[in-house]
């Protein structure tokens, strides 16, 4: 018993320790609202459907490499030709926020970097269609990102390591068309 009593009794004196040195040692919480923390790199928030700073329209040319390459198939796209030029038109662009996993894979894969994760994170909504967002909205918040950078904004995607710039796609080739 004399036994069972100090197994108890030494058990009880190292969590009293550990409660007393994490009590008088600095918090590691973080205050939310006032403090945020800073962000990782590659960090993928909200999404954003780039606009071109010259024409005002979005970047997209209706490949649907980013509809192919989503796993979680949040993606809808349709497009039309134009019967002038025969280019592809983007009619419809949606993307449903709370089916995506955020793997990154469609702006990986964008060969003119028109669909972006950006970094911004505080976002809700109370319904399920404030968190589906057209082709409208995504400008929309691209624009109210854009306008948050105190630099130009920098993909890591746009231009990925390890690959020569010569065999990037035109679009990626230079971050001076950002």
């Amino acid at each position: 018993m004399s036994i069972v009593k100090t197994i108890f009794l030494t058990e009880i004196m190292k969590g009293l320790s550990l409660t007393l040195r994490k009590l008088f040692s600095k918090p590691v919480t973080i205050q939310y609202p006032e403090e945020k923390k800073p962000l990782a790199p590659g960090f993928r928030g909200r999404h954003a459907l780039v606009r071109d700073p010259e024409t005002g329209k979005d970047r997209c040319v209706g490949c649907y490499r980013c509809v192919q390459v989503c796993p979680a198939k949040c993606i809808l796209l349709d497009t039309e030709r134009d019967p002038e030029t025969k280019a592809r038109i983007v009619k419809r662009y949606e993307i449903d926020a709370l089916r995506c996993i955020f793997c990154g894979y469609c702006e990986e894969v964008c060969p003119v970097n028109a669909i972006v994760l950006t970094e911004y994170y505080e976002y809700s909504g109370y319904s399920r269609e404030e968190l589906y967002f057209d082709k409208e909205k995504l400008l929309q918040n691209w624009d109210e990102f854009i306008v948050t950078q105190k630099r130009p904004y920098f993909n890591p995607f746009w231009k990925p390591r390890g690959i020569p710039e010569r065999k990037l796609p035109a679009a990626k080739r230079s971050a001076e068309g950002i």
